[in-house]
């Protein structure tokens, strides 16, 4: 059972599947191998194997690219819970066809303003087709793993539609439709995320508070509310045979199992049944199975069977963190509660669980790239029982009365209140104690934080267990990488459409431009923030925003209150938050970090906009890189009478590489080696023009084009080729072009 666990789970390491001879030949290896007894290797073989397969089914089932960012008429059927987004709905398309082309079985939609569209119903489409794809960075969220974990084959965007036939069997979504229109307090959405697993409701304000308190898990349908709806369910058919209340011809203990794994199933389906309802249903019978029949097995191995379970039935859960989270949290309780010589007190059993949680999940959470929420232990103290004992009973029983006149309407209004007090206790607790985003670190001082973690996990009486604490805390401050004096790290970030270069000297940082907001997605937030937290940053020396448009300067005042920022400089000072007291951009200011030189730059006769955009040109140890934000050929025919307009090693492509930039005479003067570009994939402006990545080309630059490579972290000074991060190969992403 282990070494067929190990063999599903390799996939998740896999920088390439197996070709289909290697399958075959892994699967006869394996049948070869049973009749020698070395099951453990024949196991692993298998599990190995399939997983394989499903995944390249996967991969199979994406849009074809010949297909790529054309726009055709598709017919499907929208599936699921459509969710309203700032700007319009986003739903999954399934049966989808569309007139000599295969589609993939699932594809996901966005409408920018579009109708109302519920689930059930046929739409014909006409969809702009897109490959799956997204932001790549270095520590950042894998959204191309996302998608392949899902089984979504394609994304598009809707240009017109029209509805084909009503919703048939879709009373998920009338269910939604009637929790949202009830009297909840404020708290509709938050309810419907309970009962329905449909969090597309909740504000960003409510997520933020979720995150930084470490209780997202209590509003997202988990393993946790399955587990509660069963376990009520049984206690209750053993309170009521303890006093005498069930009938005594019916066994209770077989009905106690039977009606929890019902219930479990029930809430299951009102959930949608997706992959992580389907591993806790599978987690909860096996747990009913083995306290009706197999209880001299022990804890372990029905723990065991349902991670197989899971894993052969959806082989790609295992590029979910949540996959990780839940059963690295199971198998904590089971550790920390079994093999015990004395109970716990009631005080004990309350809150040792909590504490445990958070030392056993700490070395995973390091290991998936998640935050670590400092409140977590205090805030599910309260949280847990709370929405266990209160909230969720009152939702669950309020959705079933809803169609009895008040009933149902004042249990979800005392359900709702419940919640929004328990919302207003979670922000002043997110905001004592933010979450804390670690940086990253090393293999090794990571391998004995996971040992620290177990030791502290196991019985008082083992010798040395408070050697756990240190051990575990080291992860809290590994090393930081040294940069040699005279050199700077150069890391631009994938932000889309956008732009957001960080600089690491040895003892100093700066950000030039912070990536885009548009609307609620704000990039600043989402990517420059983290990636500066990953790379130990406390502090930020000078954030340089080349000016005011909102792909470059959007996330300023998500960074600025996410870090200390010693200083702000502006191309443009108009259209910046009044906050961040920027500065006005100093043209011929030079100065000096541990050896390397910084120099600005800007037209003195630009009026707004990109032509004022701030230059910035590094130096170090002979090697340049010039930042040119926005700047048009007017400003370029300007700056090449300043003295930094000479040979320079590295450029930023003015405007992503726009064809009202990189004149001929500019791209001359600096004769750069390599160009860096930084634009959105598929971007509505056309970016890079072909007539200027034809005069790269004619001057022999190399091109780093973050849409394609994703994000470009270079080391100037030392003369060497820098590392993209679609090299980190991984079976599900596109090789390099």
């Amino acid at each position: 059972m282990l070494a067929l666990a190990l063999g599903l789970l390799a996939l998740r390491w896999l920088p390439a599947l197996a070709p289909g001879a290697g399958l075959l030949a892994m699967l006869v290896l394996a049948l070869m191998l049973l009749p020698f007894r070395t099951y453990p290797l024949a196991f692993f073989l298998v599990g190995l194997s399939w997983a394989c397969i499903s995944a390249q089914w996967a991969l199979d089932d994406r849009l074809q690219p010949a297909l790529d960012g054309q726009t055709r008429w598709v017919e499907g059927r929208v599936i699921g819970l459509p969710q309203k987004t700032g700007t319009g709905v986003r739903f999954e398309l399934a049966d989808s066809r569309s007139r000599n082309a295969r589609l993939p079985k699932r594809i996901r939609v966005s409408w920018h303003a579009g109708p109302a569209v519920n689930s059930g119903e046929r739409w014909r489409l006409a969809l702009t087709l897109k490959r799956p794809a997204g932001l790549l960075n270095f520590h950042g969220f894998d959204y191309e793993a996302w998608l392949l974990a899902q089984r979504i084959g394609a994304t598009a965007t809707v240009k017109d539609g029209e509805r084909l036939a009503p919703a048939r069997n879709a009373w998920r979504d009338a269910v939604r439709q009637r929790l949202m229109a009830v009297d909840a307090q404020g708290r509709e959405a938050g309810l419907a995320a309970l009962v329905l697993g449909d969090g597309s409701g909740l504000a960003p304000e409510d997520w933020q508070v979720l995150q930084g308190t470490g209780t997202v898990h209590l509003l997202v349908i988990s393993g946790q509310h399955i587990g509660l709806l069963a376990g009520l369910l049984y206690g209750l058919i053993a309170l009521l045979a303890r006093y005498g209340c069930w009938p005594r011809t019916w066994p209770w203990l077989p009905w106690a199992c039977g009606l929890a794994f019902t219930g479990a199933l029930g809430y299951g389906l009102l959930a949608g049944f997706g992959v992580p309802v389907q591993r806790a249903c599978v987690m909860v019978g096996l747990v009913l199975l083995w306290r009706l029949r197999f209880r001299h097995l022990g804890v372990w191995w029905p723990l065991l069977l349902a991670l197989n379970g899971v894993l052969v039935l959806e082989p790609l859960a295992s590029l979910q963190p949540g996959f990780w989270l839940s059963f690295a949290a199971v198998a904590v309780l089971v550790l920390a509660f079994s093999g015990r010589l004395g109970p716990w007190s009631v005080w004990q059993a309350w809150t040792r669980p909590q504490w445990l949680i958070a030392i056993g999940l700490f070395p995973i959470l390091l290991a998936l790239g998640l935050p670590i929420s400092l409140s977590a232990p205090v805030a599910n103290l309260f949280a847990v029982p709370w929405i266990s004992l209160v909230v969720l009973p009152l939702a669950l029983l309020g959705t079933l009365l809803l169609w009895v006149p008040l009933a149902g309407d004042g249990l979800l209004w005392l359900a709702g209140g419940a919640l929004d007090g328990l919302f207003k206790g979670l922000t002043l607790l997110a905001v004592r104690l933010p979450a804390w985003i670690p940086a990253e670190v090393p293999l090794g001082y990571w391998l004995v934080s996971l040992a620290g973690a177990v030791i502290l996990l196991l019985p008082k009486g083992l010798p040395f267990r408070l050697l756990g604490w240190p051990m575990l805390l080291l992860a809290v401050f590994p090393p930081r990488e040294s940069i040699p004096h005279g050199q700077v790290d150069v890391v631009q970030l994938d932000v889309g459409q956008g732009q957001a270069l960080i600089l690491r000297t040895r003892h100093h940082t700066l950000l030039y431009d912070a990536g885009p907001r548009a609307g609620p997605v704000d990039l600043g937030a989402r990517v420059v923030l983290p990636a500066l937290k990953k790379l130990g940053v406390g502090q930020l020396d000078m954030m340089l925003l080349s000016h005011a448009d909102a792909d470059h300067a959007g996330g300023a005042a998500a960074v600025a209150r996410g870090l200390s920022v010693k200083r702000v400089v502006g191309g443009e000072t108009e259209g910046l938050p009044r906050f961040l007291d920027t500065q006005p951009c100093a043209s011929g200011e030079r100065w000096e970090w541990d050896g390397v030189s910084f120099e600005l730059w800007q037209w003195a006769g630009a009026i707004d906009g990109n032509p004022r955009s701030c230059v910035l040109q590094v130096e170090a140890n002979g090697e340049r890189l010039l930042l040119t934000g926005d700047i048009d050929r007017a400003a370029e025919q300007a700056f090449l009478a300043s003295p930094l307009a000479v040979p320079t090693d590295w450029l930023q492509a003015p405007h992503h590489g726009s064809r009202s930039s990189s004149s001929w005479p500019f791209l001359q003067r600096l004769a750069p080696t390599s160009v860096l570009i930084s634009r959105g994939r598929s971007n509505a402006y056309g970016h890079p023009h072909p007539q200027v990545m034809a005069r790269y080309r004619a001057l022999g630059s190399r091109v780093y084009d973050s849409a394609e490579q994703g994000a470009v972290s270079l080391r100037l000074g030392a003369f060497q080729a820098p590392t993209v991060a679609r090299s980190q190969r991984r079976f599900w992403r596109e090789p390099l072009p």
